[in-house]
């Protein structure tokens, strides 16, 4: 489904429900609009199910852009293949431990699980990012082993360190700067998420795995504590 959002952008709808399987349709649909219209376009960007797409009204109006982009959806809705874009595989490390996991024992209790088990089955699944937003890195990563899915906090945190990882509902995140947040914080990430110079280390589309390391690895990584 295709809708008007403004005088210059449509919205793509690709489904309705978090979906791992959408996201490469997304992308494909992304990465087809860049090469083919890429004269028109100023912006994408891709989300949980939708696609955001900006135009420029200099060079094409809205009815001729709609006409454009059905044809390539019905193209790409036949490839079912990934695009290159989604082939990115990036391990980012972890220290697990209720020094740094603020609701890492509550939430371990809450599943009737020990703290091992839920550090092995949130390092268990590789991640796909669905979205990037709230804050600059911040990557949307689902979905989360049932057993450990928990919702968001009824009353956020004022403050949540850089680098906490945390679990909300079926999605897991690493908070790339200081910042609130309602998230089940359950350990820490040395690895720097964002920049100024290379900006976002993670982008919609690509996989993600944790790695449990020990307090020591953390420190040598650069991690605070």
């Amino acid at each position: 489904m295709i809708e008007p959002v403004s005088e210059d952008s449509i919205l793509i709808r690709f489904g309705d429900t978090l979906d791992e399987q959408l996201t490469p349709r997304i992308l494909a649909a992304q990465q087809t609009i860049a090469e083919q219209l890429g004269d028109w376009i100023i912006d994408q960007v891709p989300a949980y199910t939708t696609l955001l797409v900006v135009y420029d009204l200099h060079k094409v109006d809205f009815r001729r852009v709609i006409r454009a982009i059905e044809l390539i959806l019905t193209a790409t809705g036949e490839d079912t293949s990934e695009p290159a874009t989604t082939g990115r595989l990036i391990e980012l490390p972890v220290y697990y431990h209720p020094d740094v996991g603020l609701d890492l024992e509550a939430l371990a209790e809450q599943a009737g699980l020990s703290i091992n088990d839920v550090i092995q089955r949130h390092t268990a699944t590789t991640y796909r990012v669905f979205a990037m937003g709230f804050a600059p890195g911040f990557g949307f990563m689902g979905t989360v082993d049932p057993s450990i899915a928990t919702p968001r906090k009824t009353t956020p945190r004022q403050r949540v360190p850089a680098g906490s990882v945390g679990i909300a509902n079926q999605q897991t995140a690493v908070y790339p700067s200081v910042s609130p947040g309602g998230w089940n914080i359950i350990g820490r990430c040395p690895t720097r998420l964002f920049s100024l110079d290379s900006l976002s280390l993670l982008q919609t589309g690509d996989r993600v795995s944790f790695k449990s390391i020990s307090r020591e690895d953390f420190l040598a990584q650069g991690g605070e504590l």
